[in-house]
């Protein structure tokens, strides 16, 4: 039987509290504070849950959580309030650099298009002698 939350469909194999985090907003401690919340074993596989700890699950995540499609909503939107804002962050975000800090030099060289593939090509060409 396949387990599906918020529409994804959660790996049989694989133990529950690793399985919740293949949902978009679920991560490591939110999985294991789902199933505490809700008491089952964590080391117990996602095919051997009953329909009752099933229907459990998925009612304690909708009702708590805001998963997938309204939550990747709600990032896009609050990146286009700070555009819309004029901020710092808002004009990295329109650029597509890295927002918080990190340095542009040496890194994030795809992003800025200058990805080389080996060191030295692309290089900017050094300043001509006049």
């Amino acid at each position: 039987m396949a387990v599906r939350i918020s529409g994804t469909t959660l790996p049989n194999e694989k133990r529950i509290e690793v399985a919740l985090t293949y949902v978009f907003g679920i991560g490591r401690v939110t999985s294991n504070t789902i199933l505490d919340s809700i008491k089952i074993d964590r080391n117990k596989r996602t095919k051997d849950l009953t329909e009752e700890e099933v229907k459990k699950l998925r009612d304690a995540i909708e009702k708590e959580y805001k998963l997938e499609g309204e939550l990747k909503r709600e990032i896009l939107l609050n990146i286009k309030r700070l555009k819309e804002v004029g901020s710092y962050r808002g004009s990295r975000h329109s650029r597509g650099l890295p927002a918080r800090g990190q340095r542009t030099k040496t890194n994030s060289r795809t992003v800025r298009g200058n990805a080389r593939k080996t060191m030295g090509s692309g290089k900017k060409p050094t300043a001509q002698k006049t």
